[in-house]
């Protein structure tokens, strides 16, 4: 009897005695036996823990052996493969090789990635990949990357020679390449080269299409002296055509008359430009140029007392650019015993505030520090340059004004446009609001329900926004205590917020590596920006209102176009914490403090001239630092362009030196 005779006669013998869940158990028996002995102990071996761990280290030991030119793309590869080998270990209950794999290689990735890794260790069970949200969002996303040609072929004959079926897995769901002809990108730390797809960036194209108007809103002073410039210089040349028609005499005369009219003219434009600050050439007409908007919210009447201080400083600024740089004029606090929690200064510079780790803030006015300076020279005190103002030297009588009423320390302080209020967010969840005139506290707004990392005033006054640990950005107005408005959307801390020129958008920067820029008006959610490697601590916008300038933590700096939400250029030269932003008034310079003890000048006006394709294609033109100002071992805390394009800046002295 053959085979099928057999099983034949032996099925129908179980059958007749009642055992017929056997048959489907003899035939899979038989189906199990016909495998041959080197396909189940490849089987055996891909369903074993230690695949993840030999698959995931003979890539890496072949992308650091790769050559030079073609390493840094073929490194990209490893940290989309490195995470989701871990939280593939998790998923299948093998935490402990999970946790063995993860430390093991970890060190990869710590540079660029440590805010990421610090997360994914919070994942101690499969059931916190679901609850997670960053967790949840990485397994349900596809990264991008960008590869050239000859990079791609050498890892996929690199694949094909592994034969590991679990990284090939791990790439072919998780990773989506983007190849690109010709060489490979001389930017090895381009913030396009690896993104996000899938869920998330989905959402973040359908967001980035809203339209959005990023103009100087009307009617502001600044727009009242273009008028008036333009104004005058009609009437300018009215006159000018009617003294021509006038003298007609002689052809000679009239000539000579044209001619005199033609440098009276032309003289009187001089006087106009230099007296509204217009007299720099294309570099400040970008925010002549700048669209109007009106501002949705209703915003409060300038004094007329403002509004000759400003026409006065307008009047006497200095236009910037790369061969005039600003001066600078650097405040230092000593002997703070690392109780320095962030420092501002006014807008005309003659108020500084410093918030410390006590609950207390302090307020010197530059005034009375000059005054009390002189006596002490003029008494033959030690000799001291002018320009060099130390703040907190021990003396006699306290040289500053004292606000107590946080009851915790103090992460963020600043002043009004005017400088006759102050605002202070502190880790006692408040907001509180100072007056400077009276040397007190005005009203307490509470709403957030966790520390609140930063608050600004509006460009306009009355209105200012906070953003907090409980990832929410609110905006409130001075004269009501409760937010007006709550941005929710950030995935972590929202760590600093930044208002629009035209006041109808605020910026916010957060732990997420996220920024965001939200409608005042509607509490939406208008652009996301998505490049950064590390949180965001400092945000700065361009005066025309087109460009954003942010920083993050690991000395990065982004330039970004809000009407396309596309990064313009990536600045690297800072080694450590970017904690302020600004720009000149004409939007010509960038300027940038860090930790790294430097202030660092950018030439924005030929930056963001570079198209992004020739960046793509390999020739990387990015803004020029024009140049780098070292301090006295003081970490830069805060900048502030004055409305005459002097630059203030203060920081803190580190005993350690930086």
């Amino acid at each position: 009897m053959d085979e099928d005779q057999i099983e034949g006669c032996v099925s129908g013998y179980l059958k007749q005695k009642g055992f017929a869940q056997n048959d489907d158990k003899l035939q899979l028996s038989n189906t199990d036996s016909s495998l041959q002995p080197d396909t189940l102990n490849r089987a055996q071996l891909e369903r074993g823990s230690a695949r993840y761990h030999d698959g995931y280290g003979r890539l890496r030991s072949w992308a650091y052996r790769s050559l030079e030119s073609y390493k840094h793309e073929l490194l990209r590869v490893l940290y989309p493969v490195f995470i989701h080998c871990f939280m593939d270990l998790v998923a299948k209950g093998h935490l402990q090789e999970a946790w063995n794999f993860f430390n093991t290689f970890r060190e990869d990735h710590e540079m660029l990635h440590s805010r990421d890794l610090q997360k994914l260790e919070l994942v101690l069970s499969p059931t916190h990949l679901e609850e997670m949200e960053f967790a949840h969002s990485l397994r349900q996303s596809k990264f991008n990357i960008k590869i050239c040609r000859y990079s791609y072929e050498l890892l996929l004959q690199h694949l094909h020679n592994m034969q590991s079926t679990t990284i090939m897995g791990i790439i072919n769901e998780h990773i989506n390449f983007q190849v690109t002809a010709g060489q490979p990108s001389s930017i090895s730390d381009d913030p396009e080269a690896v993104t996000l797809s899938g869920s998330i960036q989905d959402a973040v194209n359908q967001i980035n299409q809203k339209e959005i108007l990023w103009g100087m809103f009307e009617d502001s002073v600044e727009d009242h002296i273009d008028k008036a410039g333009a104004l005058l210089s009609g009437t300018e040349k009215g006159e000018g055509e009617g003294k021509e028609g006038d003298n007609d005499e002689s052809k000679k005369r009239s000539i000579d008359v044209g001619k005199q009219g033609n440098s009276v003219k032309k003289v009187k434009k001089d006087k106009v430009s230099s007296a509204t600050g217009k007299n720099a050439k294309p570099e400040a007409g970008t925010i002549s140029a700048a669209p109007r908007i009106k501002p949705e919210l209703p915003l409060p009447t300038v004094s007329t007392d403002v509004e000759l201080s400003i026409l006065e400083d307008l009047r006497n600024r200095v236009q910037l650019n790369s061969v005039a740089l600003p001066s600078v004029n650097f405040y230092t606090f000593v002997n703070t015993h690392n109780g320095l929690s962030c420092s501002s200064i006014s807008h005309d510079g003659s108020l500084l505030v410093g918030g410390f780790s006590d609950s207390s803030l302090k307020v010197w006015d530059m005034a009375k520090l000059e005054q009390q300076s002189t006596a002490h020279f003029s008494q033959g005190g030690n000799d001291m340059s002018q320009n060099e103002q130390v703040i907190g030297q021990n003396s006699g009588r306290r040289q500053y004004t004292l606000f107590q009423g946080h009851s915790g320390p103090v992460y963020a302080a600043t002043f009004s446009a005017a400088g006759d209020f102050l605002l202070s967010s502190s880790a006692d969840k408040t907001v509180r609001l100072w007056s400077t005139k009276l040397n007190a506290n005005l009203v307490c707004y509470k709403g957030h329900n966790y520390p609140i990392w930063d608050v600004q005033f509006s460009p306009a006054g009355h209105y200012f926004a906070s953003c907090s640990h409980d990832r929410t950005a609110r905006i409130w107005s001075m004269d009501r205590i409760k937010p007006l408005r709550i941005m929710a959307g950030h995935l972590s801390d929202v760590d600093c917020v930044q208002w629009h020129p035209n006041c109808n958008y605020i910026a916010t920067g957060s732990s997420d590596k996220t920024v965001r820029l939200w409608d005042v008006q509607s509490g939406e959610c208008v652009r996301v920006f998505i490049g950064h490697r590390s949180m965001i601590l400092s945000l700065a916008m361009s005066p025309d209102g087109r460009y954003m300038a942010s920083g993050d933590e690991d000395g990065t700096i982004m330039m970004w176009d809000l009407s396309s939400g596309c990064c313009v250029t990536p600045l690297v030269s800072h080694t450590s914490c970017v904690w302020s932003l600004a720009f000149s008034c004409e939007g010509s310079l960038l300027a940038s403090g860090s930790a790294d003890c430097t202030v660092k000048f950018w030439d924005v006006t030929t930056g963001i001239k570079v198209p992004r394709n020739e960046e793509k294609s390999g020739n990387a033109n990015r803004l020029r630092s024009l140049k780098s100002l070292p301090t006295k071992s003081a970490s830069v805390y805060s900048l502030q362009f004055s409305r005459r394009n002097l630059l203030f800046a203060a920081g803190a002295l580190a005993k350690s030196g930086c």
